[in-house]
């Protein structure tokens, strides 16, 4: 590609961008493909062959833009916001174009001097003080240009890492370095960032994490008495990372408190993080936040979330940058140049000896915007998540989760953090919206930024609007699933309560059987007696005799006696297996209003007509036939 078609493609990729941003809200804010989508898609190699540019740029709408998640989409409400705009994408373009590595003031004097003069001018726009400007006369300080909030924890902690052993090894000259790095402690909140926790990993320090207050705010006392109770185990605190806008909620540790509790310990490096709340000091009504910098000896803060400026881009200011240059320095001869004593080089400032001309996109957005059309952007977000805010208190159902001092919400729904966690999930399933959720005092909850650089009050009453749709859908689908499950464990303790009840009648019908126990209880004599008897001339069959000794018949016999009685024209015969009878019960005692027991005692009478009808129609019987009988019954008495 000559430059005379690079002028041409030149055109039509801004062409290109300014139709991605103006139609974003027409795409999905978040891609619908599995991982793994795109090397379907894309050949296994590398063409052997140029290929067309027109067809590359197809591929880029046909393959690439279905896997992109558009971070600067109006419906993007995750994270913080991602910095961009037309003069921040110019500046970008002409670092490219020119493709300087200033590493040194020698490399490329104006990429060098540019950063210095831009931290400046941000540094007093936040407000910090003077010992931090690398241009004020008689500071030792300055500000560079990071990749991210990331390397800026990880270098200061690797500043403050060697000082300490520096330190140590004045005091203890004899004792190994490596024995000395073991008790180096570093300190933070546990709503600190996670690169907190990774920058110890690095440098093989142990590190702290301290609970903050109800409100998501590290207090001093809790510093202090963690730093003294580790001295008195022996260990060396050497680091605090303190944050200013926390990732979680947009907490502020309390910056004056610490600062004064770290009065005691000398030589404890003090970080502050301000990557997403740094840029909004800027504005006067809210550098009351920034109160207790003047303790610090390092703050950064982000351009590439909240100040129009693309990634990467994250200032660092230092308060004595001798402290920062030594522990990285790094200086071979192929380095070196006459002005290395004059000037500053910023390959002693990071990590990564290669640096972009990134202090251009910074000074185009500086410039373009002026520091009041930065304010007014920053407000504008603050007043957007205000708005936000108050929708939720209108609902009951929702609770805010922190306290809105910027562009961040945090709410939830009150319940579980597992309905929360299906709303979310249902929601960024959808499509329709994107949010992140967070732990912050051990609770689930969702985030809501701000982001879209041209976001409007209408985008969040959209925003709101689909909320509370899937909320009204999930609560619903909560309830009936509660219902049926209360339903169901109804069902299954009815089962069991009839199963127990089936077993508990049959061991004791009188207290579970009504009918049984409006009846009385049928008796069976347990003695035998001879069923053929005297009475006067006639002998007759008794079934039941009057014995002292009764037991207990099984309920459903005992049921059927009563049941039978009941029952209009029955006719049951019983046959009792012990006794050579039949036992049919009467049905005359329906009209009687009996309510005795149905046994065989109370039939007696209808057995003996029973007997009498037969020994008219049997002859008598012989008297040896009457003492047989008669026999028979003591024997088996």
């Amino acid at each position: 590609m000559d430059s005379t078609e690079f002028r041409k493609r030149g055109m039509e990729m801004v062409e290109y961008i300014c139709n991605y941003l103006e139609t974003l809200n027409e795409r999905r804010v978040t891609p619908s493909v599995e991982p793994g989508y795109l090397r379907h898609l894309l050949p296994p190699e590398a063409p052997q062959e140029p290929e067309d540019w027109d067809q590359i740029m197809r591929d880029v709408e046909d393959k690439i833009m279905p896997g992109v998640t558009h971070w600067q989409h109006p419906r993007f409400h995750a994270y913080f916001p991602a910095g961009n705009s037309f003069p921040s994408i110019l500046g970008d373009m002409l670092g490219d174009g020119i493709g300087c590595i200033g590493f040194s003031w020698a490399a490329s004097p104006a990429c060098t001097e540019l950063e210095t003069i831009v931290l400046d001018w941000l540094g007093k726009a936040i407000g910090l003080p003077d010992h931090f400007l690398a241009l004020k006369e008689g500071s030792t300080g300055g500000g560079v240009i990071q990749t991210s909030a990331s390397e800026c924890v990880l270098v200061t902690m690797l500043a403050a890492r060697a000082q300490a052993l520096k330190r140590l090894k004045a005091q203890h000259p004899f004792v190994e370095e490596g024995h000395l790095l073991s008790k180096l402690m570093a300190y933070c909140s546990k709503e600190a960032h996670s690169c907190v926790e990774k920058a110890a990993m690095i440098c093989f320090v142990k590190l702290r994490i301290l609970e903050p207050d109800d409100d998501a705010s590290l207090r001093g006392q809790t510093i202090y008495e963690a730093m003294e109770e580790d001295e008195l185990q022996g260990l060396v605190p050497f680091f605090v990372s303190t944050t200013l806008g926390t990732t979680g909620s947009c907490a502020f540790d309390n910056l004056p408190e610490i600062g004064k509790q770290l009065q005691r310990f000398p030589g404890v490096w003090l970080h502050v993080d301000a990557a997403y709340a740094g840029n909004s000091f800027i504005c006067p009504e809210l550098k009351p936040l920034l109160k207790g910098i003047e303790y610090a000896d390092s703050f950064n803060t982000n351009p590439n979330k909240w100040l129009l400026t693309n990634f990467d881009c994250s200032t660092l200011w230092v308060r004595d940058r001798i402290r920062l240059t030594s522990a990285l320095v790094v200086d071979p001869l192929y380095l070196k140049h006459g002005y290395s004593d004059a000037a500053i080089d910023y390959r002693h400032w990071g990590v990564p000896l290669s640096r972009r001309f990134r202090s251009l996109k910074l000074w185009f957005v500086l410039r373009s915007y002026g520091i009041s059309g930065l304010q007014h952007y920053i407000r504008h977000h603050i007043k957007l998540a205000k708005r936000f805010e108050e929708l939720v208190l209108k609902d009951k159902r929702f609770e805010i989760c922190n306290q809105v001092k910027l562009g961040l919400v945090c709410f939830r729904l009150k319940g579980s953090d597992k309905l929360n966690e299906k709303l979310l999930s249902i929601i960024n399933e959808s499509g329709k919206l994107h949010m992140v959720p967070a732990s912050v005092g051990d609770r689930y909850i969702i985030r809501f930024c701000a982001v879209a650089q041209n976001a409007t009050a209408e985008d969040i009453d959209y925003a709101w609007d689909i909320i509370v749709d899937f909320a009204n859908e999930l609560l619903e689908k909560e309830q009936h699933d509660e219902l049926s499950e209360i339903m169901n464990r109804k069902k299954q303790d009815t089962l069991a309560q009839k199963r127990s009840f089936f077993v508990r009648m049959v061991s004791d019908p009188k207290i579970y059987n009504p009918a049984i126990n409006k009846a009385g209880t049928p008796k069976l004599s347990m003695e035998l007696p001879s069923p053929v008897v005297s009475r006067g001339s006639a002998p007759i069959i008794r079934t039941q005799s009057s014995v002292d000794h009764n037991s207990w018949i099984s309920w459903p016999l005992a049921f059927l006696f009563n049941s039978s009685n009941e029952e209009k024209g029955s006719n049951v015969s019983l046959r009792f297996r012990h006794l050579d009878t039949n036992v049919r019960p009467s049905s005359s005692r329906r009209n009687s209003g009996a309510g005795s027991s149905p046994s065989p005692e109370n039939e007696l009478d209808y057995v003996n007509v029973q007997q009498q009808q037969l020994e008219q129609r049997c002859p008598r019987r012989s008297p040896m036939a009457v003492r047989k009988a008669s026999s028979t019954r003591d024997n088996l008495n």
